[in-house]
């Protein structure tokens, strides 16, 4: 069975101009590479997927989505198989002040070591455009509905 993420899209207007906030991955796996996501999280056995992306967000961001009416983005599949589905909310966040939740794993791999990583490196807001070029492509249609949504 394929494993199913839930998140949030968190969106703002600058200037008339779409920006959505995006996710740089953490730990040491993904520190020289410039992975970017929405911030999701593995739904949990008895939780609901809308459940799940709200806690995920606070989790990996340290801020509590906004209140409002979540926009249904649907679902992707990523490469992997995994299952990603979303919610967009309109809110704004400074991420300077984002605290990262954080994991624990081995690292170096088979050394016996454990570590605490940050779960996202760093969040940075995106016009659509670059958003679009930036994020993991298997995430792009959920975009693409959020822009569908507000037209």
């Amino acid at each position: 069975m394929a494993v199913v993420s839930a998140g949030i899209v968190l969106y703002r207007l600058r200037e008339a101009d779409l920006e959505v906030l995006l996710g740089r991955l953490g730990g040491p796996f993904w520190e020289r590479r410039q992975h970017w996501t929405i911030p999701k999280g593995i739904v949990e056995s008895g939780e609901t997927a809308i459940a799940a992306a709200y806690r995920e967000f606070e989790e990996e961001t340290g801020w509590v989505p906004p209140t409002g009416n979540p926009i249904e983005l649907g679902e992707v599949r990523q490469a992997g198989g995994k299952r990603v589905v979303a919610w967009a909310l309109e809110g704004d966040f400074d991420p300077a002040t984002m605290v990262a939740g954080t994991f624990e794993m081995e690292w170096p791999p088979r050394s016996g070591r454990r570590g605490s990583f940050p779960e996202l490196a760093e969040v940075r807001w995106f016009p659509i455009a670059d958003a679009r070029s930036t994020i993991n492509q298997a995430q792009v249609p959920l975009l693409d509905r959020l822009v569908a949504a507000r037209s």
